[in-house]
C-alpha cells in the first residue's frame, strides 16, 4: 500500500513538471518605465534591481529551482502578486494619484522591514534592504512623491491628518 501511494506521488510529481506558466520575461521596450520620466539616481537602480525588480517589474531573473514544480506555480504567484501592487515598468501607466500612494506604501513597507519578502531574502542575501538602503530608497520615494504632488496639484494629506 505503502508503494503504492509513493508512486502515484511520484508519477503526479513527474506529470505536473509538464505544466509550466508563462515566465515574467520581457525583451519589450518599457515605455513606462519610472526612469523615462523621473531621475532614478544609480545607486536607487541599484538597489531597485537586487531587491525589488524580480517581483515588482515586467522581467522576473529566474533561479535554477524555478524550474521544478510546484515550486514555479509558487513563484509566479509572487511575481504575479507584486507586479499587481506595484510594476515599475509601468509606473507611468499609474495616475498621478495612484503613483503618489504607491510611493507612499514603499516607504511604509521598508519602515515595516516587510519589504523584500523574507522568503526572497532567505534565498537571495544580496536582495536584503538593511537600514542604510532603506534610507536612501525611503528619501528617494519621498522626493519623488513630492514631485508629483507639486507637477500635479495634488492635495496630499499628511499621515497626521489621516489618522
Amino acid at each position: 500500500m505503502v508503494k503504492k501511494i509513493a508512486f502515484v506521488l511520484l508519477a503526479g510529481l513527474v506529470i505536473i513538471q509538464f505544466f509550466r506558466p508563462a515566465r515574467n520575461v520581457s525583451t519589450a521596450a518599457t515605455p513606462n518605465d519610472i526612469g523615462n520620466k523621473y531621475a532614478v539616481p544609480a545607486n536607487v537602480q541599484e538597489i531597485l534591481r537586487s531587491s525589488c525588480y524580480d517581483c515588482h517589474s515586467n522581467n522576473t531573473a529566474y533561479p535554477w529551482y524555478a524550474n521544478i514544480q510546484p515550486v514555479t506555480w509558487w513563484l509566479q504567484d509572487h511575481v504575479a502578486e507584486g507586479k499587481g501592487e506595484l510594476n515599475f515598468n509601468e509606473f507611468l501607466s499609474y495616475p498621478p494619484k495612484k503613483a503618489h500612494h504607491k510611493l507612499e506604501e514603499v516607504i511604509e513597507q521598508l519602515q515595516e522591514g516587510e519589504m523584500p519578502l523574507k522568503s526572497y531574502t532567505f534565498i537571495h542575501r544580496n536582495a536584503i534592504v538593511d537600514a542604510e538602503k532603506s534610507k536612501i530608497l525611503s528619501d528617494w520615494a519621498k522626493g519623488l512623491m513630492t514631485e508629483i504632488a507639486v507637477t500635479n496639484n495634488l492635495e496630499v494629506k499628511t499621515s497626521e491628518e489621516k489618522h
